[in-house]
């Protein structure tokens, strides 16, 4: 299908000045600042690679965490480590579009790459604002002048609307790198090809994005069933009015998600028996998994889904036309907890339906169980998943609007 934007195949690059938006957003040790995974670095460099052999000069903005994060760092190490992963020599300024970053913009020679700041180190970046304001940020102002095509290979990012990602394909001829162009084509074919029913197994702990895009695909009459796991399952434990005891009740309320309690509460309501919640709970006991009745939990952290709910899951997976999945199903890094993870990605794999995992930590553990029964594994959770909901993504509409503006 096309896909009606610019790619990298329209665009004469060499000795041509290219912003490049990269997601490569890692997991972080919080008081060395080294990386603990460099999965999305190394698929971004299929891009950057190209680029260097076509002789651009690739200029590279990419953010790290966010404010407030104990993750929330500099690019230093992801700039050393493209550096190994390419082969060449990878510079990194600690500015974003002040004159040290516009100086050595200026200085590139062919075949270069030079990683600016975290671009979340600029404060309007972090805010969500219509494509046309967001044109007008002295990021855009600053920097477009200084290039002379942006390249936007940040899929995992495609759903947010921020000045790095949605801003310059107003001011300048703009394309989708290779792994935009990949994820692209292979979604939105599955979008017009799904068959029913189609589930959604939505876990994690990025509760905004899972219970928004629920609405979505419930009143879009997309999903058949949403399956959840990890905080977003607890979040719809206590919306259904179950006692998940204090400790769980105030982890959630510090990380300000009481409001999604509300929301989950009214969702069960009007799209009753489509969203399925835990019926046990696997907590910690003395060091050890032990599974609890959601009716009997104890006042102790819930790391994960438990054998009764797994076994109803995978039942409904392993019977679904559509299956996608995003966020861990527990704490599955720790030691016993991990069952709930690995056994739905096995009923997924083992599914004879189209099956498609969303980016992050269950992308992590699905390579790492080596699954060949996945169709795709994505790059992106968030995008991915809004994607399939059949939501616009704000930085694929400007895409659109640069083909239209700029003929190349």
């Amino acid at each position: 299908m096309s896909l009606d934007i610019y790619t990298m195949d329209d665009l004469k690059v060499k000795d041509k000045t290219v912003l490049v938006r990269v997601d490569v957003n890692s997991p972080v040790d919080p008081k060395s600042g080294f990386l603990l995974d460099d999965t999305r670095i190394k698929l971004h460099a299929e891009t950057i690679r190209e680029l260097q052999n076509k002789g651009a000069k690739t200029v590279l903005l990419a953010h790290q965490s966010r404010p407030g994060k104990a993750d929330f760092t500099t690019l230093k190490y992801h700039a050393e480590a493209l550096s190994e992963i390419l082969g060449k020599p990878v510079e990194y300024v600690d500015d974003i579009f002040g004159s040290n970053a516009k100086n050595r913009i200026s200085q590139l020679q062919s075949g270069e790459v030079l990683v600016l700041e975290n671009v979340r180190f600029y404060s309007e970046e972090v805010l969500k604002r219509d494509p046309k304001i967001q044109a007008e940020t002295h990021l855009v102002e600053k920097l477009a002048p200084v290039v002379d095509y942006y390249i936007n290979d940040a899929f995992a990012a495609a759903h947010r609307s921020q000045p790095s990602l949605v801003g310059f394909a107003l001011e300048l001829p703009s394309a989708a790198g290779r792994v935009m162009e990949r994820e692209l084509k292979i979604l939105y074919n599955a979008v017009y090809n799904a068959e029913r029913p189609r589930v959604y197994v939505l876990g994690g702990v990025k509760v905004d994005d899972s219970i928004t895009i629920t609405e979505n695909l419930l009143k879009k009459g997309s999903a058949d069933y949403i399956l959840t796991t990890g905080l977003v399952a607890n979040i719809f434990l206590w919306g259904a009015g179950i006692n998940i005891k204090q400790v769980n009740k105030d982890f959630i309320k510090n990380k300000n998600y009481c409001d999604w309690v509300l929301k989950a509460k009214k969702l069960l309501k009007e799209f009753k028996g489509k969203i399925l919640y835990p019926k046990d709970v696997a907590i910690p006991v003395d060091n050890k998994r032990k599974e609890f009745s959601v009716k009997k939990i104890p006042n102790k952290s819930i790391h994960d889904i438990g054998s009764d709910t797994i076994n109803e899951y995978a039942k409904i997976i392993r019977g679904a036309g559509t299956i996608f999945a995003n966020g861990p199903a527990g704490v599955f890094e720790e030691e016993g907890f991990s069952l709930g993870t690995e056994d739905i990605l096995n009923a997924i794999s083992s599914s004879s339906g189209l099956s498609i995992i969303g980016g992050g930590h269950l992308a992590a553990a699905a390579n790492q169980m080596e699954l060949t029964g996945i169709a795709h594994i994505s790059s992106g959770g968030g995008a991915s998943i809004s994607l399939l909901a059949g939501d616009e993504l704000p930085v694929v509409e400007v895409l659109k609007q640069a083909k239209s503006k700029f003929k190349l």
